[in-house]
Formats: structure tokens, C-alpha cells, sequence
């Protein structure tokens, strides 16, 4: 792709009318994590047969291959729809084909997609499923495993990084790296030295008249001479997009296809000529999107030229929405029938795949309709005003569907994250209040559900960024943007973060509190993630102290026996001391009984019923009854596998208490292997330096010297 646009300056070849990329993965790796199926080829829909002009960029690009200077970084530079995705291509099948090279392809148009994409790229230079998983979830530094394994490739690579028009975020995370071992090519529109310190810049323009009429007549053979083509390719601004997209509307109409002329005539008429003409007379004045967009605007008036306008009001839907994969079963619901009738929306699909404006991908085994981002932006500013509350409103109810609506603790769902990018999207392009309401609701609750299953870092992400976005339109002290801003203080708490988690929580606690009261649900809420950050980060009796008071506070406004209620006083089962627990008990019979308790309430295999056994297994601990609290977690720990997953965060934690009562029960050797392979997952997981893993770590070295001491029974 182009920046945004996929298919710009290349001469295609079709063989049917319809266009799908169809892609595999296996059951592990960066695919099933929701990254891209391959990277060892280009991610640009059709292959070219034929690149026109280009020659000289590829000579320069050819000596960097022969020249053996190596850790070479070279970026094409353009505005969006000049072909620089297609020489990239180009040179990515000399540089394997006749040089040997490994290619690697990898989408940096957001950070998402260039995480996965390097990530994957890692996978194939031979990082492990584990460290993956951990890098993806933002537990160790991703750019340090990628380039670790780029470094130590026994073959050299080519590595392009496609569509990096934001060259912040190659910066902000250390992405863009020479290494003796690869040539790096990135494309942009990012032409400023400034971003690119290093090296080598290529800027790519548009096509001289003569390759710009071939492009045309290579794709609509049939429909016009070469000078009739080169008056339209004129019209067009001669940018390799634009020539492609009109080349595929004439070559693809069937009932009433047009002669090379008449499409000029149309682009001269009434409808396009303020944006064609303006863009054939002075081109670099003008934005290339909407240049661009008159094109794409003929394949719409055509579909309702001909009693279609369904197709349209599909596009226009998915250009509230991000650039990105979108899965079909969000399209596939009721609640978009408010834009066009469930039972047409197959059919209208279909219409914008064979008509190039959309592609069907299969992620994960997941398909998902994926449109180009200068498509949806100039659709989106050709969509009549008084039509947006509709399809902004249609939008929020679909993705509203499509997210729990009580997020779960869970195995790892990378569907969530296919639907973050589109709710904050979302976000961006509603300006009614009530819309972004019901947008960052969706967003806070999907952030919600990715925290849930253990991915806390696109957890982190989607709350911010929504928090952030939501504000300009709500104001800072909306609920909505108080709850957005503490989901994403949980994440960063559970990222390790102590340092950020704990001011932003006691913000928002304090503005919740001030603005709703101390009892109101949402400031309970953040209290109950403030007390998590100070028990772990050496304030026992702060938090105990604010535990008790949401405790208090939850069994007065939602009630003994609601979920919240109950999470909140298991939480203080491995808060309290051994002491604090013999007199807790003592006061209130029904204290260690809360397993089964929850059990009665939530069901045996709700996360907070499985909590509540594995914090009374530790309060069994404490108290010294470690037979029974061996026995407890050991159950414990075959039941987080079962319904929470392997990988679940909470499985290490219960590994560990169980490492613990082993030891205590006079088995220090298996409590020590329990207790490495602990570590060791943490490691992977967290990051070496993650507070949780250096716990994890001392104890293995009290374990194994003999200094470890269960802790001393009350009384």
C-alpha cells in the first residue's frame, strides 16, 4: 500500500471479477495473536504485471543490495497514491529472487499493525510462541525481541516497513533500526530529513504522461486509444491511484461499459469537475485524497445509477469506522438495518469487493472486510451531514453488539482487538455528544473485556486513547471519561506501572467523589483498583483501609450478594494478615466461607468464585493449615487452566501459593521446580523486571537456600 492506498502505480492483470486475499494460519504464533498472516510477502492485493518509470529508483535500490556496506535504511518518500508501495514491491521480488534475500513486509501505518507485523517478522527469524505473547500483551520491550532476532539472522533480509506515514511511531518505540545483517526500506509521506536521520531519501512522484495513458490502456485495453488515454490520465493528475482505480472501473463494466472519451467527458462534467479539474491543473497544490476521491465517486454514482444504493450506504457506514479489519459478523447483525436491510447487506459487500473498494482477509481464521483509509476519508467527507447521526448511531449499536456485554475473565480473544481501532475511530469522527457517549462507552468496555482476558497492554491503549478522544466532545469530568481514564490506570497496574496507575486513580477517584459521592458505584470502582496498586506497592494498611471502605460501601448501594460486592471482600482474604483473618472470621462466621458463598451466587466457574477459592487457599496458608491449603490451590490451579485458559495471568499466581504450601509441607524440591517454572513464565509474561517476577525470584532463592519460612500461624 501507498499510505493508505493499495494499489497505486501498478499495472494489474485480473482473472475474475472478484478480488479476495485469502490467508491460513495455524493455531499459534503472531497470526492467531491477530497479527498478519504473512510477512514474507507484500500485503498489497494484487500483483502488478508491469511498473512504469520507475528504473532509476530501482538501479539506486539495487546498489545498496551489491554494494556490501550493509545496515542500510533507505525511505520513499511521496504524497499518498504515487506508487511508492508498488516500487517497494518491486524491488522486495529483486532483492528475493535475484539476491537471495529473506523479505520481510510488515503495515506501519499504526501502531497495532506495526507491532504485529514486527512481531511476526521476529516469528519468522525464530522468536518463540512464548516471548511473542508476552511482547504482544506489553510485557517485555517488542522492538528489543524483534530486533534481536533480525541481528542474529544467519540470512540476510530485506525488511520493508509500509505505510509509516506517522514516523513518530517508528520513533516512539525504537522500531526503525540499521543492523549488518539487512537493508531497511520504509515508505511515507513523511518527506521532512528531520524523521529519517540516516538515511537515504527517495522522493516518487507522479507519472509522466506517456506511462500514465499505459497504465490505462493495460488495464481497459479495449476501450480507448493511447491518446484518448492520455487525455484522462491528464484529467487524473497522472497519480498511479487514481489511473489504477479509473483503469478498474472501465475494464469491469459489463451492462453499460464506457468508452475511454466518455469517462473523460464524465470527469469534465458537473459532478467531478471542481475536484478533478483543479487537481489536473495544479496537482501539487492539491490534497491527492481528493483527487482521488472524485475517482471513487464515479463507482458510487454508478451503483446508484443503476438502482444499487446499497453499496454506498454500506461504504458510508464502514467510513465511520477505521481502516482496518473489520470482522463480518459485526455487519452481520440487526442493528444495521437503520442503514440498509440486514438481507441486502451480503449483497452490497460483495458489490464493493468485486468493484475494488473493499477486500475480503481471513485473520486468524476470522474473515473481516478491510477498506483503504484515503477511500473511507474521502468517502466520509462526500457523505451528506444530515446522514451522519444515522450511520453514527448504526455504528455504535453494531459494535455494541459485537462487544460483551459483561466482560469476562477468559482465555486470550484476539477478535477484541480486530474491533479496538474502529471504536476509537469512531470516537474521532462523531462530534454529537450523544454519540460519543455511546461510542466511548463501547470503547471502555471493550478495553474492559481486553483486560479481562490478560491483554493489558491493548487494554492500556484502547482506554486511553478513547478517555482522551472523548473529552473534547464530553468535557474532562464526564462519567463516561472518569470511567475510561480509571480502566486504563487497572491496566497500567497490571503492566507494572505502579508509578502512573496509582496518581491517575487517585484523580479520578477524587473528581468521582467530589462530583458523585464516595458511595457512587464508579468511584467504588476505582477505590477497588487504587487499593490493588498500594497493597502491591508497599502500603498494606492504606489499602486494607480503602478495601474495607468499598467493601462497606458496595454491600450498602449494590448489595451483599452482587458480583462487585463479592470481588471486593474476596480481595480482602489476601489482603489481611493471619492475625486479620482469625478475627475477621471470628467477627463474621460467613468470612471463610465466601467460596462457597460465590459459588451459591455466581456459579462455581465464575472468576470471582474461582478468586475467592484460590485467596482462601492463601488464607488457609497463613493461618497454618497447609495440608488444607495444598490440597485447595492444587484444585485450584486445574480449574484457572480449565476455564480461564493455560496462559491466564492468575494460573502463575495459584502456581506459586502452591509452591509455597509444598515447601511448607517439607517437599522444598518440588516446591522449588514449582517454583522456577514460576519464574520462568513470569519472565516470559512480564519482563525480568516486572515487580511480580522479582517476588517470584527471591522466593525461588529463599526456596532453594533453605531461608524460606512459611509464614507463622496466629496465636
Amino acid at each position: 500500500m501507498d499510505g493508505r492506498a493499495q494499489d497505486a502505480g501498478r499495472v494489474y492483470q485480473t482473472t475474475g471479477d472478484q478480488h479476495i486475499t485469502e490467508h491460513h494460519y495455524g493455531s499459534h504464533g503472531p497470526a492467531a495473536l491477530g497479527g498478519p498472516d504473512s510477512v514474507r510477502r507484500p500485503a498489497v492485493g494484487r500483483t502488478p504485471v508491469a511498473l512504469r518509470d520507475r528504473s532509476e529508483v530501482l538501479t539506486r535500490l539495487r546498489e545498496g543490495l551489491t554494494s556490501g556496506r550493509g545496515a542500510g535504511v533507505y525511505v520513499l518518500h511521496g504524497m499518498g497514491g504515487c506508487g511508492k508501495t508498488a516500487v517497494a514491491q518491486a524491488f522486495f521480488d529483486i532483492a528475493t529472487g535475484e539476491y537471495g534475500r529473506v523479505g520481510l513486509w510488515v503495515n506501519a501505518a499504526d501502531r497495532a499493525a506495526l507491532r504485529a507485523g514486527m512481531l511476526a517478522a521476529a516469528a519468522d527469524r525464530g522468536a518463540r510462541d512464548s516471548e511473542l505473547l508476552a511482547a504482544h500483551q506489553g510485557h517485555r520491550p517488542a522492538a528489543d525481541l524483534v530486533w534481536h532476532y533480525l541481528d542474529r539472522s544467519p540470512e540476510p533480509w530485506l525488511l520493508v516497513l509500509d505505510n509509516a506515514d506517522d514516523p513518530a511511531i517508528l520513533r516512539d518505540g525504537s522500531w526503525l533500526r540499521g543492523s549488518t545483517r539487512g537493508t531497511v526500506l520504509v515508505t511515507t509521506r513523511s518527506a521532512a530529513a528531520r524523521w529519517w536521520p540516516g538515511a537515504e531519501l527517495q522522493h516518487i512522484g507522479v507519472l509522466p504522461r506517456e506511462d500514465a495513458a499505459r497504465v490505462l490502456c493495460d488495464l481497459a485495453p479495449h476501450r480507448g486509444t493511447m491518446e484518448q488515454a492520455a487525455e484522462v490520465a491528464e484529467r487524473l493528475g497522472r497519480l498511479p491511484l487514481a489511473l489504477t482505480l479509473a483503469g478498474g472501473f472501465l475494464a469491469h463494466q459489463v451492462i453499460d461499459p464506457w468508452p475511454m472519451d466518455l469517462y473523460g467527458r464524465r470527469l469534465a462534467g458537473d459532478e467531478a469537475v471542481d475536484l478533478i479539474d483543479q487537481g489536473a491543473d495544479d496537482l501539487t497544490e492539491e490534497d491527492p485524497r481528493h483527487l482521488v476521491g472524485r475517482t471513487w465517486q464515479l463507482t458510487l454514482d454508478t451503483f446508484e445509477g443503476r438502482g444499487r444504493p446499497q453499496p454506498v450506504s454500506l461504504l458510508r457506514l464502514l467510513s465511520r469506522l477505521a481502516p482496518e479489519p473489520l470482522p463480518l459478523s459485526v455487519l452481520n447483525r440487526a442493528e444495521i438495518s437503520a442503514v440498509l436491510p440486514l438481507a441486502r447487506t451480503e449483497t452490497a459487500l460483495r458489490a464493493l469487493v468485486d468493484h475494488s473498494l473493499t477486500q475480503l482477509i481471513d485473520v486468524g481464521g476470522l474473515w473481516c472486510a478491510h477498506s483503504h483509509g484515503v477511500l473511507l476519508d474521502t468517502v466520509a467527507a462526500a457523505t451528506p451531514p444530515a446522514d451522519l447521526p444515522v450511520l453514527d448511531a448504526t455504528a455504535v449499536r453494531l459494535l455494541d453488539a459485537a462487544v460483551p456485554a459483561i466482560p469476562a475473565a477468559g482465555p486470550y480473544d484476539p477478535r477484541l482487538r480486530l474491533l479496538a481501532p474502529h471504536a476509537l475511530a469512531l470516537l474521532r469522527k462523531t462530534a454529537e455528544p450523544s454519540g460519543a457517549a455511546g461510542a466511548l462507552d463501547v470503547a471502555t468496555r471493550l478495553a474492559t473485556a481486553l483486560h479481562r482476558t490478560g491483554d493489558y497492554l491493548s487494554a492500556w491503549e484502547t482506554a486511553g486513547a478513547a478517555a482522551t478522544l472523548a473529552e473534547r466532545t464530553l468535557g474532562a469530568e464526564h462519567r463516561l471519561v472518569l470511567a475510561a481514564h480509571a480502566r486504563t490506570g487497572r491496566s497500567l497496574f497490571r503492566l507494572g506501572r505502579y508509578a502512573e496507575a496509582e496518581p491517575l486513580l487517585r484523580r479520578v477517584r477524587s473528581t468521582q467523589a467530589g462530583l458523585f459521592g464516595a458511595d457512587d458505584p464508579d468511584t467504588l470502582d476505582t477505590g477497588q483498583g487504587l487499593q490493588l496498586v498500594l497493597g502491591n506497592h508497599g502500603r498494606r494498611e492504606e489499602a486494607v483501609t480503602l478495601l474495607r471502605s468499598v467493601v462497606a460501601g458496595r454491600q450498602t448501594v449494590l448489595g451483599p450478594w452482587h458480583p462487585s460486592t463479592l470481588r471486593s471482600r474476596v480481595s480482602l482474604l489476601a489482603m489481611l494478615s493471619a492475625e486479620e483473618i482469625a478475627a475477621e472470621a471470628e467477627a463474621d462466621e460467613t468470612f471463610l466461607a465466601l467460596p462457597s458463598t460465590c459459588a451459591l451466587h455466581l456459579g462455581p466457574d465464575h472468576a470471582v468464585t474461582l478468586s475467592a477459592r484460590h485467596n482462601h487457599a492463601r488464607a488457609q496458608f497463613v493461618l497454618g493449615h497447609h495440608q488444607a491449603a495444598d490440597d485447595e490451590i492444587r484444585q485450584v490451579v486445574e480449574d484457572y487452566r480449565r476455564v480461564l485458559g493455560p496462559a491466564y495471568p492468575a494460573v502463575l499466581a495459584a502456581r506459586q501459593l502452591h509452591a509455597q504450601t509444598r515447601t511448607a509441607l517439607g517437599r522444598a524440591e518440588t516446591g522449588a521446580e514449582l517454583m522456577a517454572e514460576v519464574v520462568a513464565g513470569r519472565e516470559r509474561s512480564l519482563g525480568a523486571e516486572h515487580h511480580f517476577t522479582v517476588v517470584s525470584r527471591e522466593l525461588l532463592e529463599d526456596i532453594r537456600s533453605g531461608r524460606w519460612r512459611p509464614p507463622r500461624p496466629p496465636g
